[in-house]
């Protein structure tokens, strides 16, 4: 019997992981987005997939959505990432979510339980597989100490200014340089500015990166006990003084200025001015580094472990890497899900199904199969 499932979002990591979905047999995938020139481009990539025009910000719309399918993979901008989520779960369908959101997903937590709904939420690459290996690494040992995360999208060809492009939605990128990065220190959760604490970082196969605070940590700041975690974002050198200086400008601001009488949004303009320099274009090749440590004890010995994904653009499929890395991860977890072998009704974060190794192992051969190979060093 086939397995109905809803994508929510068309974008540049909906519509390809909506394509991987589809390829296999006994999936029936429809995609939802309100950009029916999106969805126009993914029928031209698999005219298999039904596609529907539709406002995703109508809580309404994706309730009715969610309530026809048997899974669910919400793909869509952070800003609707958990009014969308909670619409899902209201429709008592489980579902996979990569949406950037900075609201606490545990707070829909009692209403998955309820609602019998597995919803596993921060299903990308970081946060998602990153999370799934660190709850792995983490199940292995007696004593979790420490846990780093290092990660970052970009672009191959470096262009003058910004040596950036976006791999996912330019407005969740901003939201990375504005929204305060929590991290654990000491035992407690302490919050500094994004953009802080820059450190250069020698990625092997990439150079020389530069690592700077993000609230990219998330639910790990709350279910793996460690006295120090910490995320950081990678780019090229000189791009975190470009963004600060934006930032502390108040191009970033959401607060309306007046400008000759108009009341102008500046993230409104910056979003307008900066995206299409952002844009990764049809053909143009993309990198996707990471690195995660995790060091602890085990029978009293000190062990750390050591995980590395180098992942570049495909041009066969011509499905960037961020876009594999994100949207192949929450394909596999959702194979996870249809095929029965997780089931755990509420929010569930990807470290929580790092306590299996069977289940990260199928996560990982999954991923394998597609070409993106984490390594453990």
């Amino acid at each position: 019997m086939e397995k109905t499932i809803a994508v929510l979002g068309a974008g540049l990591v909906g519509g390809p992981l909506a394509r991987d979905l589809a390829a296999e047999d006994g999936f029936e995938v429809t995609v939802a987005d309100v950009d029916g020139a999106a969805l126009s481009r993914l029928r031209a990539h698999d005219p298999s997939i039904d596609t529907m025009t539709a406002d995703l910000s109508d809580a309404g719309a994706a309730r009715a959505l969610a309530a026809a399918s048997d899974l669910v993979v919400s793909a869509v901008p952070g800003h609707l990432g958990f009014a969308t989520l909670r619409a899902v779960i209201e429709a008592g369908t489980d579902v996979v979510d990569i949406a950037f959101f900075p609201e606490d997903p545990f707070e829909l937590d009692s209403l998955a339980k309820e609602r019998g709904v597995t919803a596993v939420v921060d299903a990308g690459v970081a946060p998602g597989l990153s999370n799934l290996l660190v709850g792995r690494a983490h199940a292995d040992l007696d004593e979790t100490e420490e846990v780093l995360i290092l990660v970052g999208g970009l672009p191959v060809k470096r262009e003058w200014p910004y040596e950036y492009k976006a791999g996912f939605s330019p407005i969740d990128v901003i939201e990375e340089y504005t929204r305060p990065a929590r991290y654990v220190q000491g035992g407690e959760v302490v919050t500094r500015p994004a953009l802080s604490e820059p450190e250069p970082i020698d990625f092997e196969g990439v150079g020389t990166l530069e690592a700077f605070n993000t609230d990219g940590l998330r639910t790990l700041a709350a279910t793996i006990d460690a006295p120090d975690m910490k995320e950081k974002t990678l780019r090229y050198p000189g791009h975190i003084e470009k963004m600060a200086v934006l930032r502390e400008t108040g191009f970033f601001d959401a607060e309306p200025v007046d400008v000759d009488g108009a009341k102008v949004r500046p993230i409104d303009l910056t979003a307008a001015l900066l995206f299409p320099m952002w844009k990764l274009g049809e053909g143009e090749a993309d990198l996707t580094a990471m690195r995660i440590t995790v060091a602890g004890r085990r029978d009293g010995q000190p062990v750390r472990r050591s995980f590395r994904l180098l992942d570049r653009y495909e041009p066969a499929t011509g499905v960037h890497s961020m876009a594999r890395t994100t949207g192949y991860t929450a394909t596999a977890i959702a194979r996870l899900l249809l095929e029965g072998r997780f089931a755990e009704p509420g929010v569930v974060p990807p470290e929580f199904i790092g306590r299996s190794a069977e289940c990260v192992d199928f996560v990982l051969a999954r991923l394998g199969e597609r070409g993106v190979v984490v390594r453990e060093d």
